[in-house]
């Protein structure tokens, strides 16, 4: 093991470690994916130039046809005069292009040429009665037929004194009277193509163009002396009849080949079918299949990677320079912002750095590092400032709970001494007669009515904190929820002297999807606050079916809803004191609430049940001594159920007048 180093020559040795062989594999990868993206493009620039190259045969050879056929309907063949007939062809010569090398008119009765254009070359007239091989007039009217010629290399000195050539002959029928059979017989002799450019052109990415027929004979080659000769004679036959065999079931593909153009020469080759402009010799009248290759050595197709080469290795050995130069001044540059870093560090450490942390560094990352230490620093100093709170407020809540705690404890005690004078004065016999009996016995039934009002809040929300309290929910008529919790507060607003008003929409039940039993919770805890801090006035129920929650654009979602809003003109509430008012164990103001009694887990308990039945409760008020506005909000079940017919709210209001 090495013993601690500086900081500087640690820096400068990893960075130079790291950097070469970085740049090595940056320069490797890159060279691949540059000679890949070449081949690419090669591959499909050869695709794409086979399917021209052959449209352009295909092309050429219609239009070829269309010529030969109408030229076969003038009067200067049909006249058979061997003048006129000459003077037409030789006309007709100057209009086709140059890979026609010859036309000849001939009489089919004596199979000599009558005139031609041709030096020394003969055309053999097409087999007897061709025109009426097939049913078609294109057919009777045209016979094509491929030839592969002996050739003599005009170039005295060639290598290759004689080479092969393929020709096709294109022949129509001159008719000169009514009787359906033709005098006379018009050929055109026509090669594939121009020669090409020559194939070893670098950068070429359009290719030479091979063809092949369906028996594997090579019909056109940059090479003259493969023309005439078969692909199973090559060293490459196997790959290329799997081409070739490819391309006649449709696929317009590319490929490479080795051994085609010369031995060690490795080439690219897109390739595409075309349906032979030839006519069928064995009469079966099967259209014959041609393929067509773009070829080029992949030399050609890399030759724009050798300059690429040698940029990237001038550029290598540069930055290889540059990083070594650079190295140095970084090490040094680095060093000392590190130690000034360090030596803050550590007078924080020991409580002695009294100054935030300098950033006036030369280099700009270090500043960012400075003002980000800095911003730390201060965040862990808010941070300790927000623990001492949230000490502060844990220390506030565990008062809150004493507090919580001795209210329950007198909220319990007041029932129980009720309970307990009551019975004994019961039990001790004084009593004058048996109605205030019963009147002391009422008592100690309704502090006991109290009492498991407070035990059961108090069950409530311990199960609600555990996730043990469940609700069934179904459809209730909540017009009758309403009225029973109506009744059970008469005698309270009765003996208040306050008034009891109410609003509804319709006089038909409205049906909401809720627990029967918490709801009536809800109900009697919202309307029973009510009256409880009501001194004077009153309150009124309104009740009205909503289209659902409304966004931003106005457009309602979430189906329909029931809203209840129970008003009251009691104590009010700050609005700052909102959600306060339902949490467990906090009451806003014990100076005002004591002297109403209850635990405080009323409306915390109110909006447990809310949410588990997909409803909501709010609270609004103006301020303390402008009343307080309690809205739930239930979704509308489907009327599928069939519901006697309840009290509404009005009728529950008159009983409450009466």
């Amino acid at each position: 093991m090495f013993g601690p180093t500086s900081f500087r020559r640690i820096l400068l040795s990893r960075i130079l470690l790291l950097s070469v062989p970085v740049l090595v594999i940056g320069q490797y990868v890159t060279f691949r994916k540059a000679r890949s993206s070449l081949l690419e493009t090669a591959r499909q620039n050869l695709s794409e130039s086979a399917i021209r190259k052959g449209n352009r045969i295909g092309d050429q050879a219609n239009a070829l046809k269309t010529q030969l056929r109408l030229a076969s309907e003038t009067a200067a063949l049909e006249s058979g005069s061997v003048p006129r007939v000459q003077g037409f062809l030789e006309s007709f010569r100057e209009q086709l292009p140059d890979t026609v090398q010859c036309l000849q008119v001939t009489d089919l009765e004596t199979q000599e040429a009558i005139a031609q254009t041709c030096d020394h070359r003969i055309f053999t007239p097409p087999p007897e009665g061709w025109w009426r091989g097939s049913e078609s007039s294109l057919d009777r009217q045209l016979f094509v037929t491929t030839d592969i010629t002996q050739m003599v290399s005009p170039l005295p000195d060639s290598e290759v004194n004689r080479y092969q050539q393929a020709e096709i002959t294109y022949s129509a029928p001159i008719y000169t009277d009514d009787t359906g059979e033709p005098a006379y017989v018009i050929s055109l002799r026509s090669i594939l193509e121009k020669p090409d450019e020559p194939i070893n052109r670098p950068g070429s990415l359009t290719g030479s163009t091979v063809v092949i027929d369906e028996w594997g004979v090579i019909l056109e080659h940059p090479m003259p002396t493969l023309i005439g000769q078969t692909i199973q004679s090559q060293r490459n036959a196997e790959r290329l009849e799997t081409l070739v065999g490819s391309a006649l079931v449709g696929h317009q593909d590319f490929i490479h080949l080795t051994s085609f153009t010369s031995p060690e020469q490795e080439l690219l080759s897109g390739y595409t079918a075309i349906d032979a402009p030839v006519s069928s010799l064995d009469g079966d009248g099967r259209q014959k299949r041609w393929v067509v290759l773009a070829i080029t050595p992949l030399d050609n197709a890399l030759a724009g990677l050798e300059p690429i080469r040698q940029v990237m290795f001038n550029l290598v050995l540069g930055l290889l320079a540059a990083n070594l130069i650079a190295t140095l001044y970084l090490a040094q540059d680095l060093a000392r912002p590190v130690e000034k870093l360090g030596e803050y560090a550590r007078n924080i450490e020991c409580n002695t750095a009294s100054e935030p942390m300098p950033a006036k560094f030369f280099i700009h990352e270090f500043n960012q590092l400075s003002k980000a230490l800095n911003r730390a620093i201060e965040r862990l100093k808010t941070w300790a400032q927000e623990l001492e709170e949230a000490w502060n407020e844990s220390k506030n809540a565990n008062r809150l709970k004493s507090e919580f705690l001795a209210t329950i404890s007198h909220e319990l005690r007041t029932p129980l001494n009720g309970i307990i004078g009551s019975l004994r004065l019961v039990r001790d016999g004084f009593c004058d007669d048996e109605a205030e009996e019963q009147e002391f016995l009422q008592r100690a039934d309704d502090a006991a009515v109290h009492l498991l009002g407070i035990i059961n809040d108090i069950l409530d929300i311990s199960k609600i904190e555990a996730g043990t309290l469940s609700v069934a929910i179904e459809p209730v008529d909540l017009m009758q929820l309403i009225h029973e919790t109506l009744d059970l507060n008469q005698a309270t607003v009765r003996d208040k002297g306050l008034t009891l008003s109410a609003e509804v929409e319709t006089d038909e039940p409205i049906l909401v999807r809720a627990d029967a039993a918490k709801l009536k919770q809800v109900l009697l805890n919202a309307i029973g606050n009510a009256v409880k801090f009501t001194e004077t006035g009153g309150i009124r129920i309104e009740v009205r079916v909503v289209r659902g929650l409304a966004d931003e654009n106005g457009a309602h979602y979430g189906g329909k809803r029931a809203v209840v809003e129970i008003i009251d003109t009691g104590i009010g509430v700050d609005p700052a004191d909102f959600d306060k008012l339902f949490k467990p164990f906090v009451m806003v103001d014990g100076s005002k609430t004591r002297r109403f009694g209850g635990t405080g887990l009323g409306l915390a308990i109110s909006r447990n049940l809310m949410d588990m039945m997909n409803g909501s409760i709010r609270l609004d008020s103006a301020g303390v001594g402008s009343g307080t506005t309690v809205t739930l909000e239930l979704p509308i079940a489907q009327k599928n159920v069939s519901l006697e017919k309840t009290p509404t709210l009005a009728e529950a209001d008159s009983d409450l007048e009466t």
